[in-house]
């Protein structure tokens, strides 16, 4: 079962990565016996599944997608809700209400008011039409203290890393409340208000960085370095 590169390599369209016996994933495709890289990205290679995670690209929603959006507008029983994609977001009343009301009565920017941002999970998306959205779950709804900061979608990965483990890293280290959306949008909460460039420093390195192996063991000795230089 030949393959001809490794986990984490970046791939351009057209790569020729592996024959006979490899599954095609994600950004790849397969003839006969033969998988190619559909897009420009790095290879990750689990089991004898090939994947190809994009350097870029804008973000497609998907059902059960945790997202970060803004509120744009609003409707007679809607909010319309940018989640930083080429697909809109829409927002109904009965998925973000614990109680129904008259919206001919109640005016909803009562509620959330244009340019709120709003924690919310994707929870129908067929591409036919707007991704439609709830902040009825637990820990869903407007997002009141802390920053936005949007990287691209692409990165996020990288920004969760293998099993959350450069997201353990984040909130060990910088003692702040982070949450990371699948659409490339990210809230921080500093634990001191000082902090908000030392995060936004970091994120962006990680951005910068994702293509490059060793990334988790390489931001956390950066964070030492400057939590060091910043603090001492």
């Amino acid at each position: 079962m030949p393959i001809y590169f490794n986990s984490r390599q970046i791939v351009i369209p057209g790569d020729l990565l592996a024959e006979n016996g490899y599954q095609a994933g994600l950004n790849t495709y397969k003839i006969e016996n033969r998988i190619y890289a559909y897009t420009v990205g790095l290879l990750e290679i689990k089991g004898n599944r090939i994947d190809i995670i994009p350097i870029h690209g804008c973000y497609v929603p998907k059902a059960g997608d945790m997202v970060i959006g803004k509120i744009i507008d609003y409707g007679s029983n809607m909010w319309a809700v940018d989640i930083n994609s080429p697909y809109l977001g829409v927002l109904t009343i009965s998925e973000a209400l614990s109680k129904p009301i008259n919206p001919f009565k109640n005016n909803l920017l009562k509620y959330l008011n244009i340019g709120d941002f709003i924690k919310a999970k994707v929870i129908a998306f067929d591409k036919t039409r707007d991704a439609a959205l709830t902040i009825k779950e637990q820990g869903l709804g407007k997002i009141n203290k802390g920053f936005i900061l949007t990287i691209e979608p692409t990165k996020i990965p990288r920004v969760i890393g293998k099993k959350g483990s450069m997201l353990t890293v984040l909130k060990s280290k910088l003692n702040g409340h982070i949450e990371v959306g699948k659409n490339g949008r990210i809230w921080i909460v500093p634990k001191r208000q000082e902090d908000s460039f030392l995060y936004i420093k970091i994120l962006k390195k990680i951005e910068e960085e994702a293509h490059i192996s060793g990334l988790t063991d390489r931001i956390t000795k950066y964070i030492a370095e400057t939590l060091r230089s910043t603090y001492i």
